[in-house]
């Protein structure tokens, strides 16, 4: 049953916010087996609900993750979220979960040559939940950022 809903979830994100691909972060061993069982679990039904969808994914390691988003391999969580929350002009630091997510956001920006597409996706994300009021295109990509997060956290 988890699976399932994540799988109908991811899918309705991917339906609203039409990303042309996704990124994934790669599975490391745990020390906990059962826990690593079960993030697996839940990569794969995240990684089907894109496959699914006909978007190309792409998978990076917590290490190139962490390089490509605060220039360190070994950053903890709170350097994570401090580093996505100035990357991308938030107001405040996003949850580590979601800040995870949206480094390896960042991270296949970067390593596909196009830093400006997080941007539009979360444009996209927004329009998709509700934000009010769309940006001109001349805004600078930072600013769109921002508010396609408020749009997408709820405005909160």
């Amino acid at each position: 049953m988890r699976l399932q809903t994540i799988v109908r979830e991811l899918a309705l994100v991917i339906d609203r916010g039409a990303p042309d691909e996704a990124s994934v972060e790669k599975v490391f061993v745990n020390v906990n087996p059962q826990s690593t069982l079960l993030l697996g679990q839940a990569r794969g039904a995240a990684i089907c609900a894109a496959v699914n969808a006909g978007l190309a994914v792409f998978e990076y390691t917590a290490l190139q993750v962490k390089q490509t988003t605060v220039g360190y391999g070994r950053a903890d969580k709170t350097q994570m979220q401090k580093m996505v929350q100035r990357l991308l002009g938030l107001d405040r630091a996003p949850p580590s979960d979601a800040a995870d997510a949206l480094a390896c956001a960042i991270c296949h920006a970067h390593a596909s040559g196009r830093p400006r597409s997080i941007a539009a996706q979360f444009e996209a994300a927004a329009s998709a939940a509700g934000s009010p009021g769309q940006r001109k295109l001349a805004v600078r990509s930072q600013s769109r950022s921002r508010s396609a997060w408020r749009g997408f956290a709820g405005g909160k």
